[in-house]
């Protein structure tokens, strides 16, 4: 039985046909976990930091990240993810189309743990999601902290 049994996905994807080929591979990749995907920054951040369900209240979560959303910066959601004392710890794995250097980096210095580009190509993409889907069945995920 895998450790990421109880963690809970947090996708925030705009784009349905991405958010769908990304919650196919994983599957595909074995991994069961429950996926709450959100298409806007908004409303996946109330679920992360208000929902008795979200990881801020009831953990352990692992977050995928686009960084190009319609209402606000995925930057954004990640600065305010990891300056949360009950969500800091939750590994943020950005998935985007953006390859720049200055961004990548930014990321990097906000906390994300890790950087993926989509691919363009569609089996490029599909490859690179079951890729992350077999790094998400081996990784480890902090449980949620007490208030401190």
């Amino acid at each position: 039985m895998s450790e990421l049994q109880h963690v809970t996905i947090v996708m925030v994807e705009d784009d349905e046909g991405h958010a769908r080929l990304i919650e196919r591979n994983i599957r595909r990749a074995g991994i069961s976990n429950a996926i709450r995907h959100f298409s806007d920054g908004a409303s996946a951040l109330h679920f992360m930091e208000n929902d008795t369900s979200g990881p801020a209240l009831n953990g352990p979560a692992l977050i995928l990240l686009d960084l190009n959303l319609p209402d606000m910066s995925g930057t954004d959601i990640l600065a305010r993810v990891k300056s949360n004392e009950r969500l800091r710890r939750t590994p943020v794995v950005v998935l985007t189309t953006t390859d720049d250097k200055v961004e990548i980096q930014r990321c990097y210095d906000l906390g994300a743990n890790v950087y993926i580009t989509k691919p363009v190509n569609y089996e490029s993409f599909a490859d690179a999601i079951r890729q992350l889907g077999l790094f998400l069945s081996v990784i480890q995920v902090p449980d949620v902290e007490a208030n401190e």
